[in-house]
């Protein structure tokens, strides 16, 4: 075949593409939450496995590794719903905008997951997998710890977030350059005061250098909470789960050696990507799909 029967076998492959893609929202607690939902032409939710994908720190549905996973999933035949987290906003969209006040919680993306969990199978799904990344892979892990269900097929956990106090406390300072000690036993003061929605401002707060939020927020994101690390969880859920980790990964730490001990290969896999970093973009995230369908498809 000539160089453009080629070109045009592909361009035409690209044009006819069988995808449905649409933007999908339910209320919840007064709020709209939105998602995307990709489902392969001719197929309905209830035909296989469908893909629940939740986000990191402060981000959304639709940044890149969220998008690549889901068209790449779709080029496989796999429906899937990347879901916006509100974080308290109505219909939030695109990263979080750090200029507004802060008053929710990490635990707040377990009831959403929740939620559209239970939107998916009123729609038909019979197969859900639990995808999460970062922040969402711990939020992902915490809820398939506390939540089983038939509907519940797997999960799937990318770099998810790793958790020791030590590191938190350091890694707020290598962020803000403050002590978290300080912080939090001003959040912690105006919570025991019954203040907890007392706004203050100007303090470090996630990836937010001058955030303005409340001190009961602050206290969740950063109180002694041993479920914030991703690799003590896995004992506790009941399918099977992947974890994908990058070996380049510099956001997560010790992801890898708290994993490995009990990725036993069969109820806990892990699997290591050669060159990624936390994102796992361009390649690696086909590597990760692939590992993914793999994964799901057993």
């Amino acid at each position: 075949m000539s160089r453009i029967h080629l070109l045009t076998a592909f361009l035409l492959s690209l044009l006819c593409t069988p995808l449905v893609a649409e933007e999908v929202s339910l209320p919840h607690q007064g709020l709209t939450l939105g998602g995307e939902l990709r489902v392969p032409e001719g197929k309905r939710l209830g035909d296989g496995p469908v893909v629940l994908m939740t986000h990191g720190t402060l981000a959304h549905g639709r940044m890149e590794i969220m998008q690549t996973l889901q068209d790449l999933l779709a080029d496989k035949g796999y429906a899937s719903l990347a879901i916006n987290l509100s974080l308290g906003l109505d219909g939030r969209r695109g990263m979080f905008d750090c200029s507004l006040p802060q008053n929710h919680r990490h635990t707040d993306a377990m009831k959403e997951i929740g939620v559209w969990f239970g939107w998916l199978k009123e729609k038909g799904a019979k197969e859900i997998v639990l995808l999460g990344h970062s922040r969402g892979g711990n939020q992902t892990a915490w809820f398939a710890a506390e939540y089983d269900d038939a509907a519940l097929a797997k999960v799937v956990l990318i770099a998810p977030m790793t958790w020791s106090k030590k590191g938190a406390g350091e890694g707020y300072r290598r962020e803000h350059g403050k002590d978290l000690r300080a912080a939090y036993a001003n959040a912690e003061k105006q919570v025991a005061q019954g203040r907890g929605d007392a706004m203050l401002k100007g303090v470090g707060f996630l990836h937010c250098s001058q955030a303005t939020v409340s001190a009961a927020a602050f206290v969740d994101y950063y109180r002694d909470e041993p479920r914030f690390d991703s690799p003590a969880l896995l004992q506790k859920i009941a399918k099977p789960v992947l974890v994908i980790a990058g070996s380049e990964d510099n956001v997560v730490a010790n992801l890898v050696a708290e994993v490995q001990p009990q990725a036993e290969g069969e109820r806990v896999q892990l699997a290591i990507i050669d060159g990624a970093d936390h994102f796992f973009r361009d390649l690696y995230a086909e590597e990760a799909v692939d590992l993914i369908t793999s994964f799901i498809g057993k």
